[in-house]
């Protein structure tokens, strides 16, 4: 029923439409990679683009949450708006783009502008009757506390404490989260909320949100097998997780355990990622998603994924200086590229990143989602210079370099 319902949601009749099927149905092999600067100017283009759309409507300031065949362009997005602040001021700074700084601070006056009076933020796109959800929250927290740090927005740290409290409210005493939560269930991927949470309590020196983001990851690591791969990753309790969800899980042990000092975050992580590393195929290919064992469950690539999967790798090779990882970031991003429209027309296409591979995979079908762009955008960036995105120095027990102190090692430099 699904299937014979999806041309008239999808509306396939539509000339563009055909036109992006058919790009996918015969695709070349190889599109010829450009330069990473390139394909970071386009990308960086979609998402200002993106942007601009909303500035005629509620949501002015707030980065459209993408384009689909369903919807057009949808409309601004709270959440990865909020992590795309720190690309934007990634980007300035590496570019000498001042204008992205802008962009940064009108995402972040658009996010105070619509937080609630309990600390929480809108889920979904805000619309009437969406509820708060921990994990909206915590990436609108990692943009507040960025904000705090480069941009000097008054209230910024204030309103990420209050978020931060907001979660705790939420939290279990065995530090999962499960209220508040996508599906009303836990879910491992908030490891990247309890890294928003770590990053706010060591800004404003608030224990007991510290304490927090140690709970969650503390619970989180209860859920990864032997084989590196984590329960209560999905989106719903009967899905195999995407390698979307897989990434932001290993991301937030990764930082969250640097942060920390807590090794057994680290290894988590570490052990993730080679573990992905090791299901790529030559041409940077990746499965959409994956059962425990590392078990591939789709036939299709989460596009989405392989970008984050990258920036961990290029993360892990800085750490480790294991080659494999270099290796499998180096892959990944030529993959990336080859599926990488830029042609110039400034249409939904022109520099965006679909959610899948092909367009009508399982991830995000027929869309352009706005992290997809922001995360091809950090794995450019952080090949292209030896960048954290976000940049925050900070360890717990430890001032941070901003005090006077040098940074641990030269991979943890900042964004300049």
């Amino acid at each position: 029923m699904r299937l014979l319902r999806a041309p008239f949601t999808y509306r396939l009749w539509r000339p563009r439409h055909l036109a992006y099927v058919a790009r996918d149905l015969w695709r070349p092999a190889s599109r010829p990679e450009q330069p990473d600067r390139i394909h970071l100017e386009a990308v960086l283009g979609w998402l200002m683009r993106a942007q601009d759309r909303c500035d005629t409507t509620a949501g002015a300031g707030g980065v459209s949450a993408g384009w689909s065949f369903e919807d057009g362009w949808l409309p601004a997005y709270p959440e990865t708006s909020g992590y795309t602040v720190e690309s934007f001021l990634a980007a300035s700074g590496m570019l000498s783009r001042p204008e992205l700084r802008e962009r940064a601070r009108r995402i972040i006056l658009w996010e105070l502008s619509i937080q609630h009076e309990d600390g929480a933020f809108p889920g979904h796109f805000g619309e009437p009757g969406s509820r708060p959800v921990i994990f909206n929250t915590g990436q609108i927290m990692h943009g507040l506390v960025t904000a705090h740090d480069h941009l000097e927005i008054p209230g910024a740290l204030e309103a990420a404490v209050r978020a931060g409290r907001w979660l705790l409210a939420s939290q279990d005493a065995d530090g999962c989260w499960r209220r508040n939560t996508h599906g009303g269930i836990p879910h491992v991927y908030n490891t990247r909320s309890a890294w928003a949470l770590l990053r706010v309590g060591l800004a404003s020196g608030t224990e007991a949100l510290i304490q927090g983001a140690l709970d969650n990851l503390a619970w989180a690591l209860t859920r990864q097998t032997q084989s590196g791969w984590f329960a209560d990753n999905a989106f719903a309790p009967d899905r195999s997780p995407y390698t979307h969800t897989i990434a932001y899980a290993l991301r937030g042990f990764l930082e969250a355990g640097i942060m920390s000092g807590q090794e057994p975050f680290v290894a988590a992580a570490l052990t993730g990622a080679r573990a992905v590393a090791g299901q790529q195929r030559a041409n940077g290919w990746l499965a959409g998603a994956f059962d425990d064992g590392w078990i591939p469950k789709a036939h299709y690539a989460c596009l989405t994924g392989v970008a984050q999967m990258c920036g961990i790798w290029t993360r892990a090779w800085h750490l480790t200086g294991e080659e494999p990882f270099r290796i499998a970031a180096d892959r990944g991003i030529g993959f990336l590229k080859r599926n990488h429209i830029i042609s110039g027309q400034q249409d939904p296409a022109d520099g965006g990143i679909a959610g899948s591979l092909p367009f009508w995979g399982a991830y995000s079908r027929f869309e352009y989602p706005n992290w997809a762009a922001k995360f091809f955008a950090d794995a450019l960036m952080t090949r292209m210079a030896p960048l954290l995105i976000p940049d925050d120095p900070r360890r717990l027990g430890k001032p941070s370099p901003a005090d006077g102190q040098p940074a641990l090692q030269q991979a943890d430099q900042g964004m300049g």
